[in-house]
């Protein structure tokens, strides 16, 4: 393989009928890894590592064949996690700034959320040391490129306030994605994601982030904050309606508005008192 700047695999913009995402984790996007790897780090073994990562591959579904690759690059990386995930953090392409400009293309970077995962929480794999902060920047870092929503919820429910704390520092982050990832990646059950239980039991913690982003300029954020609210409605509707109506009174914009409708939607097409008069004063 010969070193060049790290980049990603081209992908469709969006989902294709009939294509599952499991192919995007391909002996392409394999290569690509190793080889953005290898641009960083002269000694990464980038053939043995996709050898590797490809045995046993082609039947794993999407996350399983993530997970596979994160196990790979376990294998093969440093095995202390700081030198390891720092390593991954330098092969990453460019920060992105606009929403969606990655397409399906950064599903590439779902192994790297699974090694953060996977690996950052325990002081074992770190020397042990604690690898908490290291793994927060690379979350920081990652979630510019892909997501990192699934791969925060582990630190959410080991190390919630300690996680929650810099969640918060993270509200005024200038990049939209690192916003979003505050409150997307508290969501209580967030499809695709570990379930956080104790949010889903008592959602009190997460109810200041969404007063923070409600307004957000980015309609990536308020989208995020209306279907966090509507997961909190599907078990605590008198919370998520008081804050609604509480927006509303308070002389909510228009875009707060569709937030507020987004939210309650759940409840009002089945036909709930409650949410359809609250869409009701909601209207633009």
């Amino acid at each position: 393989m010969q070193p060049r700047p790290p980049t990603v695999p081209l992908a469709p913009n969006a989902i294709q009928k009939g294509m599952p995402l499991k192919v995007l984790m391909n002996r392409d996007s394999i290569e690509c890894l190793a080889q953005n790897i290898l641009y960083v780090h002269k000694t990464f073994p980038a053939k043995t590592f996709c050898q590797h990562a490809l045995t046993d591959l082609e039947p794993l579904e999407l996350m399983q064949r993530a997970q596979h690759i994160a196990k790979s690059l376990r294998e093969f990386l440093p095995g202390n996690y700081k030198q390891a995930v720092s390593i991954l953090i330098d092969s990453f392409t460019p920060a992105e700034t606009e929403v969606g400009s990655l397409g399906l293309a950064g599903f590439f970077y779902m192994p790297h959320s699974f090694f953060i995962a996977d690996f950052g929480l325990d002081p074992s794999y770190n020397g042990g040391e604690d690898p908490f902060d290291v793994s927060m920047q690379a979350l920081r870092e990652l979630t510019m490129r892909f997501t990192a929503e699934f791969a925060i919820r582990p630190f959410l429910i080991d190390q919630q306030e300690r996680t929650l704390a810099q969640v918060t520092q993270w509200l005024s982050d200038p990049n939209p994605h690192v916003r979003r990832l505050c409150s997307e990646g508290t969501r209580p059950k967030l499809p695709w994601g570990k379930r956080i239980q104790s949010f889903v039991g008592n959602p009190q913690p997460t109810l200041p982030i969404l007063e923070y982003l409600k307004n957000d300029e980015s309609l990536y954020v308020r989208r995020s904050v209306a279907n966090h609210l509507g997961d909190i409605a599907k078990d605590h509707p008198e919370i998520a309606f008081s804050t609604c109506e509480r927006w509303l009174q308070a002389g909510a914009s228009s875009e707060l508005k569709w937030v507020v409708r987004h939210a309650v939607r759940y409840h009002a097409k089945k036909g709930d008192a409650r949410a359809l008069e609250i869409r009701v004063k909601a209207k633009v």
